[in-house]
């Protein structure tokens, strides 16, 4: 059983619908997801939102926020998970903001992905990962797994 499989059996038993608010992963979590035939019984949408304008206009990310912490931050990737919940009609969310590389910077290295879960009626949970720098698509793989163990774990303790 795959990862996927393996959440959308968890989120079938929860009763769970699950979106994702995605920026250096471009959709490669909601891909894993729907690439599950039956899916759409617990997945509601995927927000693909690479730009900040995007992340402002489709979730509600404000601009004081981007201003202060940055798009690649832990809070930045609370509001996006948030704006998900927002924005759709899931229970469960989790959001992606990261370098994916080529480069980086001193204080924002390539391979660095904040991430957030918000659930509806719950405390959000966030973090950041250093994946280091495996490459543009070495990072993106590695943040989509983390992010559907995020998801897998939090259906889990239900």
């Amino acid at each position: 059983m795959t990862k996927a499989e393996h959440l959308l059996h968890l989120a079938r038993r929860a009763g769970a619908m699950i979106a994702t608010a995605e920026s250096c992963t471009g959709g490669k979590v909601a891909a894993a997801i729907t690439d599950i035939a039956g899916s759409s019984a617990v997945f509601d949408r995927g927000f693909v939102t690479y730009s900040n304008a995007a992340k402002v206009a489709q979730l509600g990310v404000r601009e004081s926020t981007l201003s202060a912490y940055g798009a690649v931050s832990e809070a930045v990737a609370i509001e996006m998970a948030e704006g998900a919940l927002a924005h759709s009609q899931a229970s469960l969310t989790v959001a992606t903001t990261g370098i994916a590389g080529p480069g980086g910077s001193e204080h924002k290295p390539e391979g660095r992905v904040c991430f957030a879960l918000a659930r509806r009626g719950g405390p959000t949970f966030s973090e950041t990962v250093e994946f280091g720098a495996r490459g543009r698509a070495g990072v993106r793989q590695a943040a989509t797994e983390h992010a559907l163990d995020l998801l897998t774990g939090a259906l889990a303790v239900e």
